[in-house]
């Protein structure tokens, strides 16, 4: 609320002075000159105004430089046009106008120089006190800055779709080149993964939710004149900015801890995100190709984990219940082992060839021999002669009823 009421104040300010000042030449009948003063004062004030608008993110330092640079320059100016003034005065005698261009002309250059040299050194402005050194003071998060690799895969402009990240992203200017060699690049799919890092860095520019920054990477640690990678020269200007580097090199990762520097790498992030599995509980998969070892099916859910079910080939194609039986965390990734719930299947482990032997079957095969033994005594009863289709000893008992007379005939002869 105060920034509006500022601009409508500054706005009536620059209206009121105008017409005052507008009103001063129409006094002298002077219209000419009221109306072209009128014109160059509203010009100035809308372009200041626009200015304001347009350029939303200000920085303190850079108005400090620019300040600074001012006093500096006006004072070294004074000082040098004071030191000159009798060889200007020497060199146009009688000149006294021209001794005043020169001074000004002195002024003006030093403070051009003053103004350009604190705009190109703002990081490292500090009040120089002897024996006395302040230290920088970051508010808020440490800002991030992104790798290249981070850029290419994608990830960190749907985390900052989330609003997890609230602090300054810093794309280095030499990160910007190389994306765009890869770009530029004759293998396609090369040429392709620059092209993808180009998009991603357009859509975080146009993320409303985050700020965005495209650092030239003009720190002291750079300015050795020397050839530094683009890993190390990475390292070095978190390590100058106190900020935080996201990427997803391993390599990168060891080098810039070894140096200090803290890393964010969205693998591991990604790993941490991922659903947590216990033993013993249960989870439902797609088996969707055999394993390494025998029996063995393999699956993944929706977050990429891979499931290993052992026993799990004869549900190749099929969504079946499994229960955990181990985790293996990996650097790569995470591992969960399982095998097909019996519980919810109702039989045990199907063999890979497909039959089963179910106590159901056992069953059946019990009741038809059953029903085959009885049939073999009942043709023992109708046969009732020695030369039946069934033997004659099965199941026959000394002075059975069911035997006939043909028993009592054989234990008499005895």
């Amino acid at each position: 609320m105060l920034l509006p009421l500022l601009r409508i104040t500054f706005v009536i300010l620059v209206i009121g002075l105008t017409a005052y000042a507008a009103s001063l030449f129409i006094e002298r009948e002077q219209n000419g000159t009221a109306l072209v003063v009128s014109v160059i004062a509203l010009g100035v004030g809308a372009l200041v105004l626009f200015t304001d608008l347009r350029e939303k993110q200000k920085k303190i330092t850079t108005i400090s430089a620019i300040y600074f640079g001012l006093l500096l320059g006006l004072l070294v100016g004074w000082l040098i046009s004071i030191a000159t003034a009798p060889l200007l005065e020497f060199a146009f005698p009688g000149e006294r106008r021209m001794v005043q261009i020169g001074q000004v002309f002195i002024t003006v250059i030093s403070c051009y120089i003053a103004i350009s040299t604190l705009l190109q050194t703002k990081d490292e402005f500090r009040f120089i006190i002897p024996y006395v050194e302040f230290s920088k003071q970051v508010k808020g998060g440490r800002p991030l800055v992104l790798d290249t690799s981070v850029i290419i895969d994608g990830r960190i402009a749907d985390i900052c779709d989330t609003r997890l990240i609230d602090t300054k992203l810093i794309v280095p200017r030499f990160v910007l080149q190389e994306l765009q060699a890869i770009a530029d690049s004759s293998d396609r799919l090369k040429r392709n993964r620059g092209r993808r890092g180009l998009d991603i860095l357009k859509r975080l520019q146009t993320n409303p939710k985050i700020e965005l920054e495209v650092h030239d990477g003009n720190v002291p640690e750079l300015r050795t004149g020397e050839r530094i990678r683009v890993d190390e020269r990475l390292v070095l200007l978190a390590k100058a900015l106190n900020a935080r580097v996201v990427t997803n090199d391993f390599n990168l990762n060891k080098i810039a801890q070894l140096q200090g520097v803290d890393v964010i790498n969205l693998n591991e992030l990604a790993n941490a995100l991922k659903t947590v599995a216990l033993p013993g509980e249960t989870m439902n998969v797609r088996v969707v190709k055999p394993g390494d070892q025998i029996g063995q099916g393999v699956g993944y859910l929706d977050d990429g984990t891979m499931v290993v079910v052992e026993q799990g080939r004869p549900f190749i194609g099929q969504e079946t219940t499994i229960v955990v039986t181990s985790v293996l965390q990996t650097p790569a990734g995470r591992m969960i082992f399982g095998r097909p719930d019996q519980r919810t299947s109702g039989s045990t482990t199907p063999y890979p060839s497909g039959s089963s032997s179910s106590p159901s079957s056992t069953r059946t095969g019990d009741s038809t021999a059953s029903h085959v033994s009885l049939g073999s005594k009942t043709g023992e009863s109708n046969s009732g002669a020695p030369g039946g289709n069934a033997p004659t000893n099965l199941g026959n008992k000394p002075g059975d009823s069911r035997s006939g007379e043909t028993g009592r005939t054989s234990d008499d002869s005895r």
